[in-house]
Formats: C-alpha cells, sequence, structure tokens
C-alpha cells in the first residue's frame, strides 16, 4: 500500500513539473547585432540581457537571434521561432524592411510580434503586429513645427531607399504641406553606401532652407558630412534614428546644431518631472548604463524595454484563457496585448486598441540637438 501511495505522489509530481514547464514562456527576439543597422541592434541585445527572468509573474525563456539586417534572414529565424522553438511572441526586428519581412511569419503562425522598428502593415496582417518605437507621422508633425517656428519655407529630402526612407517621405509630404513647407528636391541612398555625392548635388542646386536625412545610426551620417564638405550652409534635421552615441562618434563637428525628434528616454535627466516618461526612463538609463557603462544609453534599446513592459501588462491576462505555448495562448495575449491602455514606458505612454497597435501620442516625441558632442533637450 505504501509502495502505491508512493507511485501515486511521484506521479503527481511528475504531472505538476509538467504543467510548470508547460506554463514558461517562450520569446523570441530577432534583433541586427551585425550587419549595416548593428548600431541600433547591438543595444537591444545589450536590453534583453538585462531583462528579469519572469513575465506576467511566469519564467520566461528568450530565444535571441542575429538577422545581420537581412530580411531574408530575418524571415529564416522567424520560421524556426514559430516552427521549432513554438514562441508565444516575437520582438523583432531592429530595422524596418526585417521587420515587415518577420511579419509574413508572424501573420501565417498567428503568432504576436512586437515589432522595435517603425513599419506600415498590409490591413489584413495589421491585426498580428505592435509597435514599440514612434510612428514617423508622430516625429514628422515634430520636426515640421520647430521648421515652421524657424520661418523655413523649403526642405531638401534624402533617405534610406528602402520602407523606412519611404515611410518618412510620405509623412513629411502630409506634414510640410500642412504647414506650407515644400519639398525642394528628394534624393535617396542605401545604407551600404559609400558615396552619395551625385545625391548631394542635386539637393545643392535646389537652395533649400533646410535638408531632412531620414536615415539611422551611422549610415545617417554620410549625407550630412558630404553637403557640408559642398559647402552646404542651411539647417540639418535628422529623425529619431540617429539617437546613438555611434552617430555622434562618426559624425563629430559635422554633426553639431543637428535637431531632431527623439523619444523621452534619451533625456531623462533634462525631462520635467512631470512627463510620464521620465520615471521608467530613468530607471531603464540606471539598469542599462550599470551594465554597459556611463553614457552608453541608446534609444534603440527603449523598444525592446517597451516590448517587456507591454507582455508583462498582457501575460497575465492572457493566462487567464489558455496556457502559454499553443495556439490559443497566442491568440489570447494579442487580444491582451490590443487592450493595455494608460501604460507609463520610456519612450511615451501605451493606449492601444483595435484601430492603433502603436498607441503612443504627442508624449512620445521631444525635440532635441547635438551640441558640444552629446544630446541637449530644446525646451
Amino acid at each position: 500500500m505504501k509502495l502505491k501511495k508512493l507511485a501515486l505522489a511521484q506521479a503527481i509530481a511528475l504531472v505538476l513539473a509538467t504543467g510548470s514547464a508547460l506554463a514558461d514562456v517562450t520569446i523570441g527576439v530577432i534583433v541586427s547585432a551585425t550587419g549595416p543597422a548593428a548600431s541600433l541592434g547591438i543595444p537591444e541585445k545589450q536590453t534583453f540581457a538585462l531583462l528579469p527572468a519572469t513575465l506576467g509573474g511566469e519564467k520566461v525563456k528568450y530565444i535571441v537571434l542575429d538577422d545581420a539586417t537581412d530580411p531574408s534572414t530575418a524571415v529564416k529565424n522567424a520560421r524556426k521561432l514559430t516552427a521549432e522553438d513554438k514562441v508565444d511572441a516575437i520582438i523583432g526586428a531592429t530595422a524596418t524592411p526585417t521587420s515587415a519581412a518577420i511579419l509574413e511569419v508572424a501573420f501565417e503562425s498567428k503568432t504576436p510580434q512586437i515589432a522595435m522598428a517603425p513599419t506600415a502593415p498590409a490591413p489584413d496582417k495589421a491585426p498580428w503586429i505592435f509597435i514599440t518605437p514612434q510612428n514617423f507621422n508622430q516625429m514628422a508633425v515634430a520636426i515640421v513645427a520647430h521648421m515652421a517656428a524657424n520661418n523655413i519655407k523649403t526642405v531638401g529630402f534624402i533617405g534610406y531607399a528602402d520602407a523606412y526612407g519611404e515611410l518618412w517621405l510620405k509623412a513629411m509630404q502630409e506634414a510640410a504641406a500642412a504647414k506650407g513647407i515644400t519639398l525642394s528636391a528628394v534624393e535617396r541612398y542605401q545604407r551600404n553606401d559609400t558615396s552619395v555625392a551625385g545625391q548631394a548635388l542635386k539637393l545643392l542646386a535646389a537652395k533649400p532652407d533646410a535638408i531632412l536625412i531620414a536615415g539611422s545610426g551611422t549610415p545617417a551620417v554620410l549625407p550630412q558630412a558630404t553637403l557640408i564638405e559642398r559647402g552646404y550652409k542651411g539647417k540639418f534635421y535628422q529623425t529619431h534614428g540617429i539617437a546613438n552615441r555611434d552617430f555622434l562618434r562618426v559624425g563629430g563637428k559635422n554633426v553639431e546644431g543637428t535637431v531632431f525628434p527623439v523619444g523621452p528616454m534619451l533625456l531623462a535627466e533634462q525631462l520635467p518631472d512631470s512627463h510620464p516618461s521620465k520615471k521608467p526612463g530613468l530607471e531603464y538609463v540606471k539598469a542599462y548604463e550599470a551594465a554597459n557603462g556611463a553614457h552608453s544609453r541608446s534609444t534603440y534599446g527603449g523598444p525592446g524595454w517597451g516590448a517587456d513592459l507591454l507582455l508583462n501588462r498582457a501575460i497575465p491576462e492572457a493566462l487567464k484563457k489558455a496556457k502559454p505555448g499553443s495556439a490559443e495562448f497566442r491568440a489570447a495575449l494579442r487580444d491582451a496585448l490590443e487592450n493595455v491602455k494608460e501604460l507609463p514606458a520610456v519612450h511615451g505612454v501605451f493606449s492601444m486598441s483595435a484601430k492603433d497597435h502603436n498607441g503612443l501620442d504627442a508624449r512620445a516625441a521631444i525635440m532635441a540637438t547635438v551640441e558640444n558632442g552629446d544630446w541637449k533637450l530644446l525646451k
């Protein structure tokens, strides 16, 4: 009898242990730790190394893969994560093209995706992607407001010859038109280009009051340095894609005085106490710089941290309907993410809805400049 009771107890313990294992949450992460977007992806990768071992009260396993800033590699990674690792969600990717490529897999497998780069999904696939960085329209409005306040009437545009550049161009065209500002010249370049001399000559010929460079990380330096070398004296604007130290290091004196919109975290200490992102921003900066050194923060770590905050809020709700590792849980997690409201994060406040999977408002953008080789809040 005692042996039977012991065997029964062991069987129950095994079932409970198995149930516990099944309850663990698995999150796939895809970043550009190498390739042209590495200066963006490395801080993201470093951010995931800081995250706690639980999400929403459950044990979590992060599987971090490098896509080398290549959409085809991003897709291969996403297929591995969904088919082999059975992840409950994908956080990825670093760049707009890779994020868009991953969505195809997320949609097919019905796995929630939290993108760390702005992207414009097709309507049928949009329900499965959530976007943590500010969208281009929000940032374009902030840029154009600054331009209008400084009597800028004409703007030259040079941006990536990919989805990032296209989305920025559309956002700027709309925002500029609303303020009576004309885009007098439009040029494109590749992320890995080593020369933009031809594009610079065309921009110079248009004689714009200011130039907006729609790039990110270190590749965003090239057009500005080239235009300065050829004598351009107007105002330079960049996007929030430049907000990492590598841009400052590579740009040097060529990027002094550049004006750009950015998420609040980058200048958390300079924010007024009333700003909802000041507290979470300071918490993130403290953790990141304790691990990676003083002044090591990059705005690109923020979307990854924000993704974790979103999942931490959504997972307890999803667990009421299903267990991790199942299609039912992934669907419930998608629904829970869509219903996150007033969640303060490092780059603004998330309030998702069925029509808005970004959930950020004007609180997500502040204007900054480069002064003496560092960032400074424009008030």
